[in-house]
């Protein structure tokens, strides 16, 4: 307890300034994720609170950050699409996912798992972090452009006919479940259809509408309506935004450029009296426990989820120790992955159940608390304490921010997000493989296919895809540097060893001698399985040294067995010399051993088998 407070001045100025930086942040990622700018405070609040409470890193901040708000608009305007478009309706499943993530996040702190996260290949980070720049900056073009496709009503009217289908659909489906459908008597199916609204027909539309214009090809496909439908009001407060974040920079960092922006340019809107769009209303008092979590629970809702759940709270792990990997670095101290771990999702489950949205460690808001004077866990619990203090004091307020200010702001966290570093080496990387006639390097054809993947279809399965490229990469890449170590020639191409020296000469058509130096394993077997046709006509012997032969895979196993079946119908006899325990047990599992090779074949040293070979091998060939 006394380290806890042995730096109160230093983490109270650095909770309070990474607070102020968080504020117009989470706001703006509330938004963004569908759930309004009051679940993205609600998670700033919770998690930052509850993660450096119980977490590893003395000096994370955290809460809702790009890459996770990203998969978690996808997983809301998913689970609200499924719901009639409907996010009351949709709530309880959108944060039962969210509560799920964080107790896998538990789960993966407690059962050692932190340590681990660190091996995920770059390429693959690089193309995501990318990737969820390309998404917030294309996502957020629409609304800094004042164009709404739900709103547009000649837009809407194109899904009259569908919207249509998907209501007479559904009452078929109620029916079902009621056991009321009968195929030969629609007299219920017509009577509920009757009741069918025009209101309920455009609101249909409308969800259908948004969701043709969700995430990155939806939002291209419709920016032709909207550069013909531009609100000149929104596209001045949005580029203003921008203007002030980046100039303001030039003359301070010691006051946040993203909240100037925020306070100047809502104060404009506001004082001006200006006919600019607010963002959705911040619910004024405490945060509502979200009973209905469990009170509405239905493991039918959430199933087809449960594996992005993983994703996020994988997400969130990488996002939340790269960080502390930051922090590390700047304070000369070292974190607890495993712990930082169960701190996460501790918060992100807190925040679940009080309607928030999930985050991770913030590289940005750590650094500003540590260059600000945050030493302990103190500084995060701070942070949240204030924006809790914020929520209470101004919710009237900050619920007239224009929603084109949030829009400038978003622009600038997916322009700055990206990886200007992997990006900038792409001419550099070395091309080590071919596709066609084109040479490429793999890490870079790895961070192309997330990039385009996670912008285009999922962020999930693109990240999935990009580790099983890159494993087999990895995999392949070990294996020709250890096949090449391995050092498995042709029989043409061996050179004998110093024990060899006094082979009997006049034996040297009959018995040819192997070596085989490093494993025997898959990346070595193309030419090891070539080895039988290799012996000529005149060989009655062959002698392998498998001294150097540490190890032999699956793979290798099924070549040696092969290449002894095509030696044995040659009548070949096969010696062995040095076997070792690992290969040695791989061969007897599938009786390799007695059934080609004999244990009395099998020999520990070459002087050993050299006695048998003179004892039992005769000179059938005469100079």
């Amino acid at each position: 307890m006394k380290n806890f407070f042995s730096n109160i001045k230093g983490d109270a100025f650095g909770g309070i300034t990474a607070g102020i930086v968080a504020l117009p942040l989470a706001l703006a990622f509330g938004v963004s994720s569908g759930l309004g700018p009051s679940a993205g405070l609600y998670g700033a609040i919770f998690i930052s609170f509850f993660a450096a409470l119980f977490g590893g890193t003395n000096t994370q901040i955290s809460g809702p950050t790009a890459p996770m708000t990203a998969v978690s608009m996808v997983i809301i305007a998913g689970i609200i699409a499924s719901n009639d478009g409907d996010v009351n309706k949709a709530l309880p499943a959108i944060l039962t996912v969210f509560l799920l993530a964080g107790i896998m996040q538990i789960g993966l702190g407690a059962i050692g798992l932190g340590k681990y996260i660190r091996y995920i290949p770059y390429p693959v980070v690089s193309g995501f972090m990318t990737a969820i720049g390309v998404i917030i900056l294309v996502t957020q073009i629409l609304p800094s452009l004042g164009y709404y496709p739900k709103e547009d009503a000649e837009y809407v009217q194109q899904f009259k006919p569908q919207a249509e289908e998907v209501i007479l659909e559904n009452i078929l489906k109620e029916e079902a479940a009621e056991d009321i459908l009968v195929l030969e008597d629609f007299k219920e199916t017509i009577s509920r259809a009757e009741k069918i609204t025009q209101a309920d027909i455009l609101k249909e539309s409308q969800t259908l509408a948004a969701k043709n214009a969700s995430g990155v090809l939806g939002a291209l496909k419709v920016l032709p309506r909207a550069l013909g439908n531009i609100n000149w009001l929104e596209v001045i407060l949005a580029l203003g935004t921008i203007i002030i974040i980046y100039g303001f920079k030039r003359i301070t960092t010691k006051v946040p450029s993203t909240l100037v922006a925020l306070v100047v340019m809502s104060a404009i809107a506001i004082l001006a009296k200006l006919d600019y769009r607010p963002i959705p209303q911040i619910p004024e008092g405490l945060p509502e426990f979200k009973a209905e979590i469990f009170t509405n629970f239905s493991l039918g809702s959430i199933q087809p989820y449960i594996f992005t759940a993983l994703a996020l709270s994988l997400l969130g792990a990488i996002d939340s120790l790269l960080t502390s990997i930051v922090a590390d670095n700047m304070t000369k101290t070292k974190h607890k992955p495993n712990k930082e771990l169960i701190g996460q999702g501790i918060g992100n489950s807190i925040a679940a159940l009080f309607g928030g949205i999930p985050g991770a460690g913030a590289t940005i808001r750590t650094v500003v608390n540590i260059n600000s004077g945050g030493k302990t866990r103190l500084s995060g619990m701070i942070a949240g304490i204030l924006l809790f203090v914020i929520l209470l004091a101004i919710a009237p307020l900050a619920s007239k921010i224009p929603a084109a200010v949030l829009a400038g702001i978003l622009i600038t966290v997916g322009i700055g997000v990206m990886d200007y570093k992997g990006l900038k080496a792409i001419p550099s990387l070395p091309k080590d493989m071919k596709l066609g006639p084109l040479k490429l390097s793999s890490e870079v054809l790895i961070m192309l296919v997330v990039l385009v993947l996670s912008s285009f279809w999922d962020l999930v399965f693109a990240v999935g895809i990009g580790l099983v490229i890159a494993s087999l990469m990895f995999m392949k890449k070990i294996g020709d540097l250890t096949a090449e170590r391995s050092d498995v020639k042709s029989l043409g191409k061996e050179k004998a060893w110093a024990d060899e020296s006094g082979f009997p000469i006049e034996l040297k058509e009959e018995v040819f001698i192997k070596h085989i130096k490093g494993p025997l394993f898959f990346g070595s077997t193309s030419d090891f399985q070539a080895l039988a046709q290799q012996i000529p006509d005149t060989a009655s012997t062959v002698i392998m040294r498998l001294d150097r032969m540490q190890y032999m895979d699956q793979s290798g196993l099924y070549a040696m067995e092969d290449m002894l079946q095509d030696l044995k119908s040659k009548d070949v006899e096969v010696l062995f010399v040095g076997l070792l325990e690992q290969p040695r047990y791989m061969m007897e599992r599938i009786d390799i051993i007695p059934d080609f090779i004999p244990t009395e074949h099998i020999f520990e040293d070459f002087n050993g088998c050299l006695s048998w070979v003179k004892e039992n091998v005769k000179d059938e060939i005469t100079s």
